[in-house]
């Protein structure tokens, strides 16, 4: 353990976390480690504190990471202290954040909400306990010491929300242990399982502070599920034939020997895109699997094109995915195509027809289905290998015109499983390679090459999504019948979002057909939109990790999730700044006309005063812009803007209050309103305004275009709509305001920065820029719509 990292498990063992918790978040978690860590020197308690007020900071950083960091000092003061002292206080203090934003509030009113003071009486305890035995005795009686204590703990604390949750527990199990005096021997008997819908535990996190849960291994590391690679000698899958025999496919010890004579015994993965569009953010989840087990085990991992369709692929894709690739963070240990391995792949087909695994076949497209779905042999399965042999070569060397032969795989035309259904392993195509020119006139597909190319590279673990399961037992027959190494497969859930595309043929069909502007739309997930739109390459990563490993049913993962994620990293790293899409003038009547005075706003909410770098100057003249939202002729109940007589804040200014509205000549559309300010701050109203000046007196402020983004399907799985997916696209999906209204800070900003409009979103400058006008994509809006728990 380096030093630094010696220095985060003191520190966490200080504030009381048990030694194993503390040192799997220092040696799995380094977001985790460092966000707590700074906690820790911010509430100032890295000499100690006691364990409860520890649990709580923990909570702070783990379940509320990046919220409210406006008030966090306060909060962190009132935990520190144990005014804050338990979950169900720490969940109301966010509540009322939630709901104050980023306005001040009155400390009387927090503690009131938070129950700050509040003391519960053990004979309130008792009393309730007392009600919820007798409202529950059936069940209890019923289920004895099977009782959900947690259940009862949280009855109780939904009449009593401050009281304590130990205290509550125990008195919980005390009477209990009245009732029910001790355990018989059919109490301590393990209850037959049965399939239950699970029910939504009452919402008591911590509902007893006893400990930090220990997650499961596969939580804190999601690649602990895979083997060593010394340990390949293992049956992999069994293939059963239709003539009852079966095939258990394992490599021999030598066969594993020898590869890990060449491995070195390290892990090594491969990550293999088709070079046939731009990656998606299921690619990322593929990169995160393949590229992470490698790194996390000290191994490899390839960055493999599989080119087997030259029609398909395009050098505008290969450079794609291995710039793609880097953005991500992932660092290739070799870049190789399929296409580097076509003799060795030729070779090794020559000698599967010797070996009476393989023949030519004339059997067009049509009648292949035909024949399969009948569960019938070619009427050419059976020619004499010689006769193959040759043909094969003629195949080769372009003899035989596309469409006349293919070279099948003879493997079990009667099996339940139809990838054993004599899989082509070359066609015929005289199309040029993208990587290889025009040496071929023959190509391999993927069912063929994929496997043999891994064992050729002496990858360790194929990994690939849930779909090609069913190919695995045609995987390992080529490679059992070949003699060749065997490499571990295991499938994982397939990463499907709401409210898009993610299959390559409809990615590039809207992309030809123009509905999008590219593949880097900003509406796409494709990683190249993403990257356009804002998103970091962070953020993404910490999604697809967040989703896991598994072999669930790869149902749909709503992409407030994302966006939840993208909020996370951008509330940190991106500074703040004012911009008024639709500006409405406002005439500050009581500044004198030549008076300009500069004001500190804050880049980052949590800044510390005495930081110069965290703050930048804003001009507040006599006239500014408000967002035309932000006024009403009629005020309203729960209106917080502008209206005649009523007053607002201006964000890091004064109260301003409006005493006349200006109309245009139809009496109805408001040119600009009249306020005057309130140098003293005696006005406190509720509501807080963004606002852009002049740029100087008389000068209009810098104009800027904003291109706001919505989801580019309206229906959550549009893959269900068939053949009308099409009618499904948002025609609302992009909004451009071409003259939105900026502070002049940012008007050297540079394609990639991202910035924090305020009470807006996050906005990232675009491609699209001049050196005369910015142009900013929304990223991701400031409102989370993420429920944690959910999918």
């Amino acid at each position: 353990m380096v030093p630094e990292d010696e220095k985060s498990l003191e520190l966490f063992l200080c504030i009381g976390l048990d030694e194993r918790s503390a040192r799997d978040i220092v040696k799995n978690n380094r977001n985790l480690t460092s966000d707590l860590t700074a906690l820790i020197h911010q509430a100032r308690v890295a000499d100690g504190c006691d364990r409860t007020a520890g649990v709580l900071l923990y909570s702070v950083v783990t379940k509320y990471a990046g919220k409210a960091l406006v008030h966090r000092p306060t909060l962190l003061e009132y935990i520190v202290s144990s005014k804050i002292k338990t979950s169900s206080q720490l969940d109301a203090a966010y509540s009322f954040f939630g709901n104050t934003g980023i306005e001040d509030f009155k400390l009387n009113e927090f503690e009131e909400a938070c129950g700050v003071a509040v003391e519960v009486s053990p004979e309130d305890i008792e009393k309730t306990v007392k009600q919820i035995f007798e409202e529950n005795m059936k069940t209890i009686l019923e289920q004895r010491y099977r009782t959900s204590v947690g259940k009862l703990t949280g009855h109780v604390l939904k009449s009593l929300p401050w009281a304590d949750p130990e205290t509550v527990r125990r008195v919980i199990e005390e009477k209990l242990y009245a009732l029910l005096g001790e355990k018989t021997a059919a109490d301590n008997e393990k209850p037959t399982k049965k399939k239950e819908k699970k029910e939504k535990p009452t919402k008591v996190e911590n509902a007893v502070l006893e400990a930090i849960p220990h997650p499961a291994e596969e939580e804190l590391n999601p690649y602990s599920i895979f083997p060593q690679p010394k340990e390949n000698l293992k049956v992999h899958t069994e293939v059963p034939f239709s003539d009852g025999s079966v095939l258990r496919c394992s490599n021999t010890k030598e066969v594993l020997d020898k590869h890990l004579k060449v491995t070195g015994g390290k892990v090594y993965t491969r990550f293999p895109p088709e070079p046939n569009g731009y990656l998606h953010i299921g690619h990322a989840k593929a990169m995160s699997v393949d590229f992470g087990l490698a790194k996390e085990r000290g191994g490899w991992c390839y960055l493999r094109y599989d080119d087997t369709n030259p029609e398909a692929e395009k050098k505008e894709y290969i450079s794609h995915i291995e710039e793609i690739v880097n953005w991500m963070g992932w660092e290739p240990f070799k870049i190789t195509y399929t296409s580097d391995y076509f003799q060795e792949l030729y070779d090794l087909a020559v000698e599967l027809i010797r070996r009476g695994h393989a023949y030519v076949d004339h059997q067009n497209a049509e009648e292949i289905k035909e024949y399969r779905e009948k569960k019938m042999n070619s009427p050419w399965r059976e020619r004499p290998i010689e006769e193959s042999l040759e043909l094969f070569d003629e195949m080769r060397r372009g003899m035989i015109d596309e469409g006349k032969a293919t070279l099948r795989l003879k493997q079990d035309m009667k099996s339940d499983n139809c990838n054993m259904y004599d899989l082509i392993a070359y066609r015929i195509k005289f199309t040029p390679h993208p990587h290889t020119g025009d040496r071929w006139r023959i190509y391999p597909t993927y069912d063929y090459a994929h496997c043999i190319v891994d064992s050729l590279e002496n990858i360790t673990h194929s990994l690939c999504t849930l779909e090609f399961e069913t190919r695995r037992a045609s995987y390992y027959w080529l490679l059992h019948s070949l003699g060749l190494y065997m490499p571990y497969v295991w499938e994982y859930s397939r990463l499907n979002v709401t409210n898009t595309v993610m299959s390559k043929r409809k990615l590039n069909y809207i992309v030809t057909n123009k509905y999008v502007d590219g593949w880097d739309d900003p509406r796409l997930l494709t990683l190249a939109g993403l990257r356009r739109r804002g998103v970091t390459p962070t953020a993404i990563n910490a999604f697809v990790r967040g989703l896991g490993i598994t072999r669930s049913d790869g149902s749909l993962i709503h992409v407030s999730r994302l966006e939840h994620h993208i909020r996370e990293e951008l509330n940190k790293t991106a500074p703040r700044t004012m911009v008024v899409l639709n500006p409405l003038k406002v005439v500050i009547t009581n500044l004198e006309a030549d008076k300009v005075m500069e004001l500190d706003a804050k880049r980052w909410p949590d800044a510390q005063n005495d930081d110069p770098s965290a703050f930048y100057k804003v001009p507040l003249s006599r006239v500014i812009y408000i967002e035309q939202s932000d006024f009403q002729k009629e005020d309203s109940k729960n209106y917080f803007g502008l209206a005649p007589g009523k007053s607002a804040l201006l964000r890091y200014a004064f109260p301003i209050k409006c005493t006349n509205v200006v109309f245009s000549d139809d009496t109805e559309t408001v040119c600009e309103i009249h306020v005057e300010y309130d140098p003293e701050k005696k006005i406190k109203p509720k509501g807080v305004l963004h606002w852009v000046p002049e740029s100087s007196p008389g000068k209009e402020p810098i104009k800027v275009e904003v291109r706001s983004f919505e989801n580019l399907f309206n229906s959550e799985n549009p893959a269900e709509l068939n053949d009308d997916w099409l009618a499904d696209i948002n025609p609302n999906s992009k909004v451009v305001v071409s003259d939105a209204y900026a502070l002049s800070t940012i008007k050297d900003a540079v394609v990639g920065d991202t910035f924090q409009f305020e009470r807006l979103g996050y906005y990232t400058v675009d491609k699209d820029s001049t050196p005369g006008k910015l142009v900013f994509n929304r990223t991701v809006t400031l409102k989370d719509g993420y429920k944690k728990g959910g999918k």
